[in-house]
């Protein structure tokens, strides 16, 4: 859809070059811009942490148009009531967090799509551009977007994944290492060889299943597991660093 990149974020990873973005948490959109007029190929607007409501979320949306950034939209939680609304302001992908069973996939995915496929409720507005896009031809444009990204981020999601990754109409894998490594026990060290095996495991086969891979993590690792879209940075992070790099060159 032109109004949310979708197009040139899929083109740029099936050339074989790998998507760069920033998790979102302010409200405000001018940061989404600023991300956009930088040059970032994609946003992570995180309504499950970050303090947002739909009205920010939409704000942050809207702000990347005329842009070549992708707003991607992690949820608050797998549930069709949350994703609704979401999906009405025409995001390029939707990230849902915690998805744990093949079932659970299934329901994701059908939340984000329309009858028969799915049980998403139909009230369009901004994917319509207000009425100037006939219903039919957003129908059609509907049936690949948004992007459905399942968050893999359960030591359960894994037993389950080679069910998971079976589950039709799911577009990419975003791989969610810290919750992981809490569920394993070791929140303290994330980055140990024991989760970096399992986070392995799920590259692999994530990549075997023909599926995207993504993450919102750092290090030189991601990009050997063929990782094709990747947040490095965010918003607070980004500022809290310039700040201190400010203040120890003028001390």
């Amino acid at each position: 859809m032109e109004i949310n990149n979708l197009e040139k974020f899929k083109a740029k990873m099936a050339s074989g070059r790998m998507c760069v973005g920033t998790v979102i948490t302010l409200s405000d959109p001018a940061v989404s811009e600023l991300a956009g007029d930088a040059g970032m190929d994609f946003t992570w607007i995180d309504a499950e942490h970050g303090p947002h409501t739909i009205e920010s979320v939409m704000g942050h949306i809207m702000a990347l148009r005329g842009t070549d950034c992708a707003p991607l939209v992690r949820v608050a939680w797998n549930d069709p009531v949350i994703l609704k609304p979401v999906l009405d302001l025409a995001p390029a992908g939707v990230i849902i967090p915690m998805v744990c069973t093949a079932e659970e996939a299934k329901r994701a995915v059908a939340a984000c799509k329309y009858p028969p496929a799915g049980i998403r409720g139909c009230g369009v507005r901004r994917g319509m551009k207000y009425g100037a896009t006939p219903f039919a031809d957003y129908l059609k444009t509907s049936e690949s977007e948004p992007m459905v990204i399942i968050q893999i981020e359960h030591i359960d999601a894994v037993r389950n994944l080679d069910e998971i990754l079976k589950v039709p109409g799911i577009d990419s894998i975003c791989v969610g290492p810290c919750d992981l490594s809490a569920s394993m026990g070791l929140l303290h060290d994330s980055n140990c060889e024991e989760v970096n095996k399992v986070v392995d495991e799920i590259c692999a086969k994530t990549k075997e299943a023909g599926l995207l891979l993504g993450t919102a993590s750092g290090g030189p690792r991601w990009k050997a597991r063929g990782t094709n879209w990747i947040a490095l940075a965010s918003d607070c992070g980004s500022m809290f660093a310039q700040y201190r790099r400010i203040l120890e060159e003028n001390k």
